[in-house]
């Protein structure tokens, strides 16, 4: 999630994701990939037949802010409205460079980020694999805006969410963040708040330096009304890389994240930008069921339902980790929830029970690639202070041949 400016340069977006993605069978992810045939983990942790019974997201649109996202993946093929698609990347880079930017319609994503998001959230039900999006009826927007060098800017984002709210969206889903060390950008404030005004519900990905032990404020997560998403691993705890801080409003599973990837097949991958999808997921389901709530009863609904391991607000998880049923079925119709309230007792939230995920690696080796992963982000941050904008990549560490969008 690492982008520095000086004060002359322009804000630049960095994607916040875990820099190495792993095919299913423990290799290097490539696109296309090898399917995954069983439940990932994070299914795994709901009950999907009472999740669904309340909603499967129908008549929902999501806007995917991001890399773009590939409408040749046979679970998006559906899933994906590419007319209401646009492509925002810029055409030169800082140094003037000309950019491959793809088609006009987002649905171009040599990065894999962007695909990968959108099938968190509404990839279709397939033969011979257990991922499916958690809102499987929802409708993707595609909007690219940004690629593996970090090209896109708060300018384009911004003007990447008013796009979407014009198309329709009734979810906004953001994984990347602005890191600016000046002060956050009018313009891109200026868009999140016109999404909100217009009862849009806009999630966005809490950003990945949780190891350096320091609350860093990021953007757009950190505005107010954003909902602001930190990851959460298999034993319901913040995941190590997860950014911390009074911001985050929720914690979502962000680890060993299945999810599928250009060309078809799945591959594994760690971040707050999975996390986030997660529970953008969860908001189009209940925007489904409730077409009536605000903006801000929705968000509430999903932060009042999240399993705490405190009474109140934790700065590493928010208000919890999301407990998609929960959210759908413990729920007053005519008095929706209008902020969070601490509970009298917090009882430790309890781990799910799921089976272990195969990748070829094991949970030792998989905190040590975590950690590694922050020291070497650290090293990079640091050649960039000076003016040069740094982007963090999440799909060219491994197997990013020719990925560059």
């Amino acid at each position: 999630m690492l982008a520095a400016s000086v004060l002359a340069a322009p804000t630049v977006l960095a994607l916040p994701a875990a820099p190495d993605a792993r095919a299913a069978d423990g290799g290097q992810c490539t696109f296309p990939s090898e399917k995954y045939a069983g439940r990932p983990w994070a299914l795994q942790r709901v009950n999907l037949d009472a999740l669904w019974a309340q909603s499967k997201g129908e008549g929902v649109q999501v806007a995917v802010i991001d890399t773009g996202v590939d409408v040749k993946h046979p679970q998006l093929a559906d899933a994906v409205d590419e007319s209401k698609g646009k492509n925002y990347l810029p055409p030169e880079n800082k140094e003037g460079e000309k950019i491959e930017r793809g088609n006009a319609h987002g649905t171009t994503d040599t990065v894999g980020h962007g695909t990968r998001v959108a099938g968190i959230i509404a990839a279709r039900p397939a033969e011979d694999t257990g991922f499916v999006g958690l809102a499987p009826e929802a409708t993707i927007i595609p909007i690219k805006q940004n690629d593996a060098e970090g090209n896109g800017t708060a300018k384009t984002l911004a003007t990447s969410i008013r796009h979407a709210v014009d198309a329709g969206a009734d979810v906004i889903n953001v994984s990347q963040d602005t890191a600016n060390a000046v002060k956050p950008d009018s313009s891109l404030k200026s868009a999140v708040d016109y999404a909100l005004g217009k009862q849009v519900v806009v999630v966005a990905s809490a950003g990945n330096d949780g190891l350096g032990g320091e609350d860093k404020t990021t953007y757009p997560a950190s505005y107010e009304g954003v909902l602001a998403v930190a990851s959460s691993d298999r034993n319901n705890e913040r995941a190590p890389f997860s950014q911390a801080g009074a911001f985050v409003g929720v914690a979502a599973p962000g680890v060993d994240m299945i999810s599928t990837v250009p060309g078809g097949g799945h591959c594994s991958d760690n971040g707050t930008s999975f996390s986030a999808p997660y529970v953008a997921a969860v908001a189009a389901l209940l925007r489904a069921e409730h077409p009536k709530w605000t903006a801000a009863q929705i968000v509430a609904q999903i932060e009042q339902t999240a399993e705490r391991s405190i009474p109140g607000h934790d700065r590493l998880v928010g208000w919890g980790v999301i407990d998609p049923v929960k959210a759908l079925t413990d729920v007053d119709p005519a008095h929706p929830v209008e902020s969070p309230a601490a509970e009298q007792a917090g009882a430790r939230a309890k781990a799910p029970d799921v089976a272990p995920l195969h990748i070829g690696e094991t949970a030792e080796e998989r905190n040590t690639r975590l950690g590694t992963y922050v020291v070497v982000g650290g090293l990079v941050l640091a050649a960039g202070l000076g003016g040069t904008a740094v982007a963090v990549r999440d799909s060219r560490r491994r197997g990013g041949r020719g990925e560059r969008a």
